[in-house]
Parts: structure tokens; C-alpha cells; sequence
């Protein structure tokens, strides 16, 4: 029984690990928008502009990472850990 609570809470977990996806998703799009916007407005500062987008969605990409190693860690190694402490 305490099997099945640990691996249902890894699975719980891991699923609402990876929804952390969804915000660095949201948040690259409406960037290189305003980019294109920007270079659209002023074409001369392309290469500022663009260099600092994909800076900023580099950063940004990072906590979507973070998001799905959690997941994988919570998949294939939490149950193992906590399954051998009981």
C-alpha cells in the first residue's frame, strides 16, 4: 500500500513538474513578437535586438529545463529512493 501512495505521488508530481512548460513558452512567444514589432519599427537595430531576444530566451528556456528534469527525477528516481526507505 505505501508502494502505491509513493508512486502515485511521484506520478502526481511529475505531471505538475512539466506543466512548467507552458509558462516559458508563453513568455519566448510574446518576446520574439516584440522583437519582430521592434525590428519591423527600426531595421538598423536588428542585431541589438535580436542578440538581446535570444539572451533573454535562453534565461527564460532555463526553468522549462529545470521543469522537465524534475519530472524525469520524479519518474525514474524518486520511487526508487523513497521505495527503498521504507
Amino acid at each position: 500500500m505505501e508502494k502505491a501512495i509513493i508512486l502515485m505521488g511521484c506520478a502526481i508530481g511529475a505531471g505538475l513538474a512539466l506543466i512548467a512548460g507552458i509558462g516559458p513558452g508563453i513568455g519566448e512567444g510574446y518576446a520574439v513578437g516584440k522583437t519582430c514589432e521592434a525590428i519591423g519599427r527600426q531595421p538598423e537595430c536588428k542585431g541589438d535586438v535580436s542578440s538581446t531576444m535570444l539572451l533573454g530566451c535562453a534565461i527564460a528556456e532555463t526553468t522549462g529545463i529545470y521543469g522537465f528534469v524534475t519530472g524525469l527525477l520524479l519518474l525514474f528516481v524518486a520511487p526508487n529512493l523513497f521505495i527503498g526507505m521504507l
